[in-house]
């Protein structure tokens, strides 16, 4: 037990200074590039200067909001792959990232969002993701039992339906909603809302120790249900609490953020690796780790074609793909070897 513990506090311990250098990295590239020794004599200097508007006015807002939505979104991740037992479930797997844009689809469209204002869109995106978690939970519940597997069916169907209509309603779009869809939809950590930003980390810590609670739980969930039942875990109570707070995390941040693909999915195989299968040190290090992936992802995304930006959701698609490919092709490696 010393021998694990000794390991998974070296492993936390590398991770966020991983989290801290992506940070400081972050800071310090961009358009106008600025220096590790510049940065701490602007903190000093105060808001005196250029470089510092553009340091905690553009910079950090969006290092915090990758923070919260890398580790919300690779919790969310966790906590279904292993409630699945199915390592290619992620968090938009059950239809909730196409319940969101179809809100925002419909709110763009009807040009709510210059009668209700910018906050309308993110609030329609979690209405829309609700309205979702509600319909597969409802659907997929049968005399107080949550069977799994019409669970994922159902969220897979509901993705189906909500992408058609996205795409009937960007058929039908003026010319300049269908920017603002197709950049939402591709994801943007861009979020000037300093109110949004604060939610997004309260609601991803609060997910973090709340899933940390079912640690135990979804450890006995990788030996199937009936065994778990038998170690005295309440099956039901508990697929009907981690669904509603995988749920919950991913619709707060699609409804903020927009579709952001692979972190959900990429991040706990990759951390799994190197971790084990664990949830007690798997949580954690998958929270710290998404955060890495997505705010160096963001980066990259505003930085590699300077001084246009590339939706986030682009380059995530292109590392997490190649990440998952080079994952699975070790773990085939490992098992030939067996």
């Amino acid at each position: 037990m010393r021998e694990k513990t000794i390991r998974w506090a070296f492993w936390t311990a590398v991770l966020c200074s991983l989290l801290l250098g992506t940070v400081l990295f972050s800071l310090c590239i961009g358009s106008v590039g600025i220096s590790l020794k510049k940065i701490i004599e602007v903190i000093c200097e105060g808001n005196t200067s250029t470089e510092y508007s553009i340091l905690f006015d553009i910079r950090l807002p969006r290092i915090i909001l990758g923070f919260a939505i890398g580790g919300a979104l690779s919790i969310a991740g966790v906590i279904l792959q292993g409630m699945f037992r199915n390592p290619l479930v992620e968090p938009y797997t059950l239809g909730i990232s196409g319940g969101a844009a179809l809100g925002v689809c419909l709110n763009i469209v009807l040009r709510l969002n210059h009668t209700l204002g910018l906050f309308s869109l993110p609030l329609f995106g979690f209405l829309g993701a609700n309205l979702v978690i509600m319909l597969v939970y409802s659907l997929s519940i049968r005399r107080g039992i949550l069977k799994i597997q019409g669970l994922l069916l159902t969220g897979i169907m509901i993705s189906f339906i909500a992408s058609s209509l996205i795409m009937f309603i960007m058929a039908i779009s003026r010319v300049e909603d269908l920017h603002g869809i197709v950049f939402w939809i591709m994801g943007s950590l861009e979020e000037p809302n300093w109110f949004l930003i604060k939610l997004s980390v309260l609601v991803s810590i609060l997910g973090l120790i709340i899933s940390y609670r079912f640690s135990l739980d979804l450890n006995a969930f990788s030996l199937g249900e009936e065994e778990a039942s038998h170690l005295g875990i309440n099956i039901e109570r508990t697929k009907r609490s981690l669904f509603v707070l995988a749920s919950l995390l991913t619709g707060c941040s699609v409804s903020v953020a927009g579709i952001i693909g692979f972190v959900g999915l990429v991040v706990p195989h990759f951390v799994r690796m190197f971790v084990g299968s664990d949830h007690r040190i798997l949580l954690i290090s998958s929270f710290i780790c998404g955060a890495i992936f997505l705010i160096f992802c963001d980066t990259l995304a505003r930085t590699i074609i300077s001084p246009l930006e590339l939706p986030v959701g682009v380059i995530t698609g292109i590392l997490g793909g190649s990440l998952f490919i080079y994952a699975l092709s070790k773990k085939q490696a490992v098992l030939g070897g067996k």
